[in-house]
């Protein structure tokens, strides 16, 4: 059966649902598995994954999937990752380290970029140079700080720091790993900031040469690129193993004989109520198979799915806490588990969250589950399955792992790909009248002894004790190396630095295989789009293949709000489709959404407009979102019709729900998201789009939910007259506008029935309000529960003399990918560094992200206009740089986003024209262009804002350096 040199094929299948084929190889030599699939889609994916199960929670896995893409031995520069990720059309380039597995994926639409991709990631996973120093830079080190005081450094450990200071984080890590204590998922992958300083370098090492072998390997094609060459561009990496026996091997956790309890503290704020988080956890033993498998994510569905979901809203009812906590059905480890509680407990309620569960589920086997309810999820779930929506996420690599969940263990590659037959089966089942998702509550649930309760009690103590013992570990360890020992530590880390400070030489760098402009296409890709008119409101049209899907965004204009609603739009929104209509409770129209459609949603769109004065105009729409099949489309817009005519907004009870969830959700994102709230918030001082967008998305509007949940409670008729006041400003034809994606004959067909729904909007408009923005401190610093902080500063560009010019893009991508990566991820432990130019209204932000420094991260930002009007780039880098901001300006998109953006670049005054020659000035940049935009950015550093989020330790030092500072405190 082999087709190739060296390689034996094992199958040859076609794969209807997504009208591909697939061949399966196993390589002679070594055994390592390889799924090749064709497809005609030209966004081609690669990815090689290891099985690497951990033996502790040091991070070892996590830690060497940084470390390899550090530099290998074809392409021995210090980081190659990065100088990919410079000048490359990658539509994605990453790797993941997941409890049982190390995947190393990489995509691009540009066929001659795939492969040098693919080569590039091949090298480094089979031979990467991996010395100490990237050991001590990627997992941790000693340094001694300015006063001679002992710490510990190190990327991975400063990324953990800051995913255990998340206590969603925290509790899926325990969750997971007291469901399986007895195996490899019973411990960290991630690594344990505690246990993360017992890693050795040895240690490090073995691991690469025991697990990071072909034979251990599973190698993963997608995409419209030629089949044969694939096996060509692998096999001189295979060729070179011999074969080598690895027991990777990840054993099944045996089943409890009874339920269990534990109970763990998490840092909470000083300032902080005490709240607690529950969850109930079930590991589903004989889960494997692919119809038990679907069912199971179709129970999912039922249970918890939608706000109406038997099981989420039997939660949410009960008053015990504000939010559902859990992540639902796991089904990517080898034994499938399911996750479900509450957050925002007391934690002395936790039993009463876990009886509550229990008999609500008792209740659906006894009573059964509502016909409806089974419908909706089944159309749910077949509807995402076959329209295959990855959004930016590459489909081929959701395929890959889908593949990898059965494929990982010895299974068939495929089982979890083609769900046609199981689909069926299921529905057969149900066609029979067979009590499916009954019969799998009881079994799964009820009659599973393997239950673990798990109470997460807030401690606000947790974070300084933590804190204080490292203090005196490290304290300790400085007694214990003594002066001599302290000395060699220092060494150590002016060593590290000294490879920081040494550039790779030219010789090196152009070993890295790029592409050059001439490989990029000279002109922008034009998105389709007819504008026309219907009943009053505007009608964008994208002629687009989207089988057969139609994709509809209803943008309802909102600068007419007047500036006390303003947070409270998203509020409005989503009580929108979660509150019920006149003609049905909220529970019936959730189902009917998912019964008659793929999803109805909403968000605020909020952007500056192209030279228009950013501090008095903006574009800012209320969008309903959704999409249904062409059959349905007069079920898709009746729901819409009903939800902007008679909307419950007086519904007290489930408005009052929905507050509580947005509150805990707003809490919750602070911390694994803190550069994103720090962003918002300097944002906010520059312009009307900033200051609307902080109000109603960022950390005051934080501040509004706290507020909006005590309202309902004490002032609900003011409450209930805002949300109509809010109704009768929103709600009009006056600026709305209806977006559709779609191709012409079915749009031609669609339009009438919009046409018609538009007709029924309220006529009128309102002017736009007045939306000053308050004043907010220069220098802030905003405290939460953290033992890493995020660090950001903005400045404004227009005020300095700029004006905007397409060399921009390309010199703040080089700051984003070199100076700032360099300096504050490399040399400053923090995980991640970002700035980001908005072209449109001039403000710059820089944004660190779990960072273990303040205020030398400022001073990086600070000197960023001093780097650029300084730094020598060759003509190769610059040709790297421009490359890499044509990728960005050419990033992949699939349909539905296709006709999103356009829309977007018409709100906002983007042009064709201007774009046009955005891309001739990107191409055409040289070094003189990077010296005018320091020049600029160095003069409005003068006058730059600060916001951090952090500790109140860390902000407290840091305010001692910045007098000026205010303290906030939001957790």
């Amino acid at each position: 059966m082999s087709n190739a040199p060296g390689f034996t094929r094992i199958f040859t299948r076609t794969i209807p649902e997504y009208d591909a084929t697939a061949v399966f190889y196993r390589h002679d030599a070594t055994g390592a598995e390889i799924l090749s699939i064709s497809r005609d889609d030209e966004n081609k994916v690669f990815g090689v994954t290891l099985r690497t199960p951990p033996a502790d929670s040091t991070g070892l896995p996590h830690i060497l999937e940084h470390s390899v893409l550090c530099g290998s031995r074809k392409y021995p520069v210090k980081e190659p990752f990065v100088e990919l990720l410079k000048g490359s059309l990658q539509t994605f380039l990453n790797a993941f380290t997941y409890p049982d597995k190390t995947c190393y994926p990489v995509a691009s639409a540009n066929l001659q970029d795939f492969y040098n991709l693919v080569d590039v990631y091949l090298d480094a996973v089979f031979f990467p140079l991996i010395p100490e120093h990237v050991f001590l830079q990627e997992g941790w080190h000693y340094e001694v700080d300015e006063s001679g005081a002992l710490r510990r450094m190190g990327v991975v450990l400063n990324e953990m720091k800051g995913a255990y200071s998340s206590p969603d984080s925290v509790l899926s890590e325990y969750s997971q790993r007291l469901l399986f204590p007895d195996t490899t998922y019973g411990v960290d992958s991630g690594g344990d900031p505690r246990v993360i300083p017992r890693l050795t370098y040895e240690a490090f090492r073995e691991f690469h040469r025991r697990y990071y072998h072909p034979g251990n390997a599973r190698f993963f094609f997608y995409g419209d690129d030629d089949p044969a060459k694939r096996l060509e561009l692998i096999a001189p990496y295979l060729d070179a193993f011999a074969p080598q026996a690895t027991d990777s091997a990840v054993a099944d956790q045996p089943p409890f004989p009874e339920p269990r309890l534990a109970r763990m503290p998490y840092a909470a704020g000083q300032d902080e109520a005490a709240k607690g988080f529950v969850t109930i956890n079930w590991l589903l033993h004989g889960a494997q198979d692919p119809e038990t498998a679907l069912v199971l994510e179709i129970l999912e569905h039922i249970l918890i799915g939608m706000s109406s979901s038997p099981l989420r809203k039997a939660l949410i009812d009960s008053g015990l806490g504000e939010d559902l906590a859990g992540g639902g059905l796991e089904a990517e480890l080898k034994q499938m588990s399911f996750s479900t509680g509450l957050k925002g407990i007391d934690p002395e309620d936790a039993s009463r969250v876990e009886e509550l569960v229990l008999s609500t589920l008792n209740g659906l086997v006894r009573d059964g589950i509502e016909a409806e309810a089974v419908e909706a999820a089944v159309n749910s779930l077949e509807f995402a399955l076959r329209e295959n929506n990855t959004g930016s996420f590459p489909r081929g690599l959701s395929l890959m792992l889908r593949a990898l969940t059965t494929w990982l263990h010895g299974g068939d590659p495929l089982e979890r790909v083609c769900f046609e037959a199981p689909l069926a089966a299921v529905k057969e089942r149900l066609a029979r009248g067979e009590r499916v998702f009954e019969a799998a509550i009881a079994t799964f649930f009820l009659e599973n002894p393997h239950r673990l309760t798990l109470v997460l009690t807030p401690d606000p103590e947790l974070g300084a004790r933590t804190e204080a013992e490292e203090a005196a570990e490290l304290a300790e360890k400085a007694r214990e190396l003594g002066p001599e020992g302290l000395a060699r530590a220092a060494k150590a880390q002016a060593s590290l630095r000294q490879v920081h400070d040494t550039p790779d030489s030219p010789e090196a760098l152009a070993m890295i295989p790029r592409l050059g402009v001439s490989d990029l296409p000279a002109e922008n890709k034009i998105l389709p789009t007819e504008a026309g008119e219907a009943a009053g409101a505007s009608v964008l049209f994208h002629d687009l293949q989207t089988s057969g899907i139609v994709y509809l965004e209803l943008g309802l204009d909102i600068a007419g709000v007047p500036e006390d609603l303003l947070p409270l739009v998203p509020f409005f929104g989503r009580g929108l489709l979660e509150t019920g209509t006149a003609r049905e409770d909220f529970v019936s129209l959730t189902r009917r959404i998912a019964r008659k459609t793929g999803g109805i949603g909403r968000d605020v769109f909020l952007t500056s407009i192209k030279d228009r004065p950013a501090d008095r105009e903006a574009a800012s729409r209320l969008f309903v979102r959704g999409k249904a099949t062409m059959d349905k489309v007069g079920d898709f817009l009746g729901i819409l019709a009903d939800v902007l005519g008679s909307a419950r907004l007086d519904n007290r009870e489930r408005l009052s729900q929905m507050a509580l969830e947005a509150k805990a959700r707003a809490e919750r994102r602070l911390a694994p998201s803190g550069h994103a709230a720090a962003s918002s918030r300097l944002r906010a001082r520059f312009g009307r789009a900033g200051w609307a967008a902080e109000r109603m998305r960022g950390v005051e509007h934080l501040f509004f939910l706290r507020k909006l949940c005590a309202r309902i409670q004490d002032d609900w008729d003011g409450v209930a007259r805002d949300l109509a006041r809010l109704r009768d400003i929103v709600i009009t034809k006056g600026g709305a506008v209806a977006n559709v994606t779609l191709d012409a004959e079915r749009f031609a067909a669609f339009r009438p029935a919009l046409a018609e729904l538009l007709d029924r909007l309220p006529a009128g408009s309102t002017p736009p309000a007045v939306w000053e923005p308050r004043e907010l401190p220069r220098q802030e610093g905003i405290v939460i529960p953290a033992q890493v902080n995020f660090v950001g500063l903005c400045v404004d560009l227009a005020k300095a003399g700029y004006v905007f010019h397409g060399s921009s893009m390309v010199a703040s991508r080089h700051l984003r990918m070199g100076y700032l990566w360099d300096r504050v991820r490399v040399r400053g432990g923090a995980y991640g560094a970002f700035c980001a130019l908005d072209r449109l209204a001039g403000p710059m932000t820089f944004v660190s992200y779990r960072d273990p420094g303040t205020l030398r991260t400022l001073e990086v930002f600070r000197e960023a206009g001093n780097y650029l009007r300084s730094v020598d780039l060759s003509a190769d880098e610059m040709e790297q740089a421009i490359v890499g901001a044509i990728g960005d300006l050419d990033a992949y998109m699939l349909p539905d986003a296709q006709g999103n953006a356009a829309m977007g670049r018409i709100l906002a005054g983007d042009d064709e024209p201007g774009r046009e020659r955005m891309r001739r000035e990107i191409l055409a940049t040289t070094l003189d262009d990077f010296r005018h935009f320091g020049e600029i950015l160095s003069k409005a550093m003068e006058d730059a804002h600060v916001v951090a989020l952090g500790s109140r330790e860390a902000l407290a030092a840091m305010q001692a350096e910045l007098p000026a500072m205010v303290m906030t405190t939001a957790l």
